[in-house]
């Protein structure tokens, strides 16, 4: 889908709808843009019309030519066939708005199913029904995302504190970190059996920290009644995480940060100067990172969040950085695997809203209906559609 594409996050909800009917379609790395090729038929011609998405009739013998050409030696295509609707939960709380969060705002807009989870059907072993799981913007450290030192006397704040606690003791745990946790576990026990997981924003790097503090209290008394561990920093267990190491954590409750891992808002003095670029990977040879980079463009605008971007050294060796802030270490998107399951990182909060903050109205994706910073989020809810490839040897 190059610039030709009317509606390129629509495109994405049609490629779903026609795998909800039984059929298979086929993503076609890499050539302009990253394609959709399927069977013609009235009823998908139709359905790409009433949504408003471009598409292209042809032969036979030009799908034929397409197809010898994404698959010829000399050149970084491939196809890859999609071929059942991805199940997808999106971890939320109860009575969040869908605006606060990229993610439902694209699901909604691209008309692509899901159910909103959050932690006891997460706790109740609910997770197996799905193959994708968003994470919406939780701090799954327990410290309702360290907006006490600011927002400690909003309405929405205090509701948020008796949400998380009254859901603590229904579920057993003294405390909400407690809580937090164990969802975490759950989390990453889903993904190693083979679940896919993306995140955003504070849900990137809080998960991670959540999993290298399981035995250490890092909530200071306004969060959970005590103080916390001073010695929590030489305790840190990096070995639990999926993503950071040789981080340090900012323990102090009224500093809006939950550590070294986030590079904070480095562009806010100058946005229009704020940009990413994706990274190349060989379609044929690493077919994830490249389904996962597909884009219309591949230098893509900034966008701010609690967690902006990540830097670069305390990434894992292991984990596969998909883009980054030229001449930075301020890496923006990154993937890798745990188990037999996968997960994706994308920093910031709203790919086109630049600084977004509490309060703020939602964004209105008919007006960025070919968003390259959306599409990315999109990749990622496809990919699991496709059909897993043997490893070349």
């Amino acid at each position: 889908m190059d610039l030709a594409q009317t509606d390129h996050l629509k495109a994405y909800g049609i490629t779903y709808w026609v795998l909800e009917q039984g059929k298979t379609a086929d993503w076609l790395l890499n050539y302009r843009g990253g394609s959709f090729m399927m069977d013609y038929t009235d009823m998908i011609a139709a359905e790409c019309r009433i949504r408003g998405v471009f598409f292209e009739t042809i032969d036979g013998s030009v799908a034929a030519g397409i197809y010898a050409e994404v698959q010829g030696d000399n050149n970084n295509m491939d196809a890859v066939k999609l071929e059942k609707p991805p199940k997808i939960a999106v971890y939320a709380p109860p009575g969040s708005q869908p605006w606060d969060d990229a993610v439902r705002l694209v699901l909604d807009y691209a008309e692509i199913k899901h159910d909103i989870i959050w932690d006891e059907e997460v706790l109740m072993g609910k997770l197996d029904k799905y193959d994708w799981l968003h994470l919406h913007h939780e701090d799954f450290t327990g410290q309702y995302g360290k907006f006490w030192a600011n927002f400690a006397n909003a309405p929405w704040y205090i509701e948020q504190v008796a949400l998380n606690e009254g859901m603590a003791k229904k579920m057993g745990y003294p405390k909400v970190s407690e809580l937090k946790r164990a969802v975490a576990l759950k989390i990453r026990q889903y993904v190693s059996n083979g679940g896919f997981m993306f995140a955003m924003c504070s849900a990137t790097d809080t998960y991670d920290v959540a999993l290298s503090v399981l035995n250490i209290d890092i909530c200071d008394q306004m969060f959970d009644g005590d103080g916390y561990d001073v010695r929590a920093n030489d305790k840190l267990d990096y070995s639990q995480t999926f993503a950071f190491e040789n981080y340090k954590l900012v323990l102090d409750p009224y500093v809006y940060e939950f550590s070294s891992i986030d590079v904070g808002p480095t562009g806010l003095q100058n946005p229009e100067a704020d940009y990413f670029t994706l990274f190349n990977f060989s379609a044929k040879w690493d077919p994830v990172p490249t389904m996962l980079t597909q884009d219309h463009a591949n230098v893509i605008h900034g966008f701010l969040g609690q967690t902006t971007a990540f830097h670069k050294d305390l990434i894992k060796k292991s984990v596969i950085q998909l883009g980054m802030r030229d001449g930075t270490d301020e890496v923006k998107y990154l993937h890798g695997n745990v188990g037999r399951g996968m997960f994706t990182y994308y920093g910031g909060h709203d790919p086109e809203d630049y600084q977004h903050a509490v309060g703020d109205p939602p964004t209105d994706l008919k007006l960025f209906k070919n968003s390259p910073g959306y599409r990315l989020i999109l990749n990622n809810i496809l990919f699991p559609a496709a059909k897993k490839k043997k490893q070349k040897t």
